[in-house]
């Protein structure tokens, strides 16, 4: 038998999947499924940074049309929106989800029905949106949704700060991966999202996404069906290092990664307390981004102009 698609039917034919799920649950008896490894057994009730137990919590899902277009397509997003998150960035937008754990405990079935209900309004693809906390969770829940008929592809949209432990588990499960690229300063990345390793973890990330999916390939409709798409929000008076950052991917990824150069910075959550995160960016911030990402040969996917994405340059080949 060929090759199926989505990539988790032929984990879930082997019986692959259900062995993962088991091994990533094993992982929350003394919690090593994000890079901070805080140890407590979730098992037992116990939290770490995520304030998260053994049950998952979930914000909202719904059709999300927001996304780069060969996500979000003509019928949107099926997005599950986790709550909490391993970071703490005092510029976060979604902040009410990730600091203040908006959201209500939803169990593998629970999550389960979610991605069946999503897949039924139509949506293109299940978006899971800040997963890193709860890998075992979505393994166990996807294998369920998979035995009851789920064959739309997983969006995995992390802010980057993941583990290669967790990501191991979910080569051959996730087809389209969606990580941020937030900073090339752990300076930086402590003071403004309370984390002291998120270059080097970032950096080991991204490598293993782009490992197992690679570049982007498009169906004839324009979606994207497999591959990286790698974000980048430029922040106001260079705190992201935003050529540093371009520069790493150019150099120590590839040229032909796909990326979303993003402008869309309001001085959210606590960032109007600090007067360097006090104003959205200037023309000529986001202008000198750009001028960068060109000039690396990075001219594979979006800018932002307004609240639209623009393509920039060859877009990767339709399959």
């Amino acid at each position: 038998m060929g090759k199926l698609w989505p990539s988790y039917l032929n984990l879930l034919e082997t019986g692959e999947l259900h062995r993962r799920a088991e091994v990533a649950r094993e992982m929350l008896r003394a919690c090593r499924v994000c890079p901070r490894r805080c140890g407590g057994n979730r098992l037992a009730g116990e939290t770490g940074f995520c304030l998260t137990p053994e049950v998952a919590s979930v914000a909202s899902y719904n059709d999300h049309h927001g996304e780069e277009p060969c996500i979000s397509g003509t019928r949107g997003s099926g997005n599950i929106f986790f709550t909490s998150c391993n970071l703490r960035c005092v510029f976060c937008q979604n902040f009410p989800i990730s600091h203040l754990q908006v959201g209500q405990p939803v169990t593998c079935e629970g999550l389960a029905e979610m991605m069946l209900e999503l897949e039924g309004r139509g949506v293109h693809n299940i978006n899971l949106v800040t997963p890193s906390h709860v890998v075992p969770q979505i393994l166990a829940a996807l294998a369920l949704a998979a035995e009851r008929g789920l064959r739309i592809p997983l969006v995995y949209n992390t802010s980057g700060y993941d583990s290669l432990e967790s990501l191991r588990l979910l080569d051959g499960v996730v087809d389209i991966y969606l990580p941020d690229a937030k900073y090339a300063s752990n300076e930086n990345a402590l003071k403004y999202s309370k984390v002291a390793d998120y270059v080097e973890a970032n950096r080991v990330a991204l490598k293993e996404m782009w490992r197992q999916v690679g570049p982007v390939a498009m169906d004839g409709d324009g979606l994207a069906r497999r591959g990286m798409i790698l974000r980048h929000l430029v922040l106001p008076n260079n705190i992201a290092g935003t050529r540093e950052v371009l520069e790493f991917i150019a150099r120590e990824i590839s040229p032909n990664v796909t990326l979303s150069l993003m402008n869309q910075y309001f001085p959210a959550n606590q960032a109007h307390s600090l007067p360097e995160l006090n104003r959205e960016l200037t023309v000529e911030e986001y202008k000198a981004a750009v001028n960068s990402l060109l000039a690396l040969g990075l001219d594979k996917g979006y800018v932002q102009e307004n609240d639209y994405l623009e393509v920039v340059g060859d877009f990767p080949a339709r399959i």
